[in-house]
């Protein structure tokens, strides 16, 4: 089993998550399921249909772990870090409108 790194806070975490992001397209890939689950939970709570959410970890996880999967060769943080990693996906997700993070 692999040590498990250990963070003591989200803004020490940052760089790392960053760190495990460094393909394009895993980036991109993240982009286009945190849309979409930005999308399916305003739908949702839009139009009171909450069965919608049963589809939101599949859009923001599918497409992310797609992205870790076959283009960035690496585990997904999520495993050892979910609250991080979920926080991390957001900000990323502001940092790469804001043109801090490429896209």
């Amino acid at each position: 089993m692999e040590n498990i790194r250990k963070f003591n806070s989200f803004a020490e975490f940052y760089p790392y998550y960053l760190s495990e992001h460094s393909n394009s397209t895993c980036r991109r890939l993240h982009f286009i399921g945190t849309s979409l689950v930005i999308f399916l939970l305003a739908l949702a709570i839009g139009r009171s249909a909450g069965g919608l959410l049963l589809l939101v970890p599949v859009a923001g996880y599918g497409f992310a772990w797609v992205g870790h999967f076959f283009f960035e060769k690496n585990r997904p943080a999520t495993f050892e870090h979910p609250f991080y990693s979920l926080l991390g996906d957001f900000v990323m997700f502001r940092d790469m409108i804001l043109g801090k993070v490429p896209f």
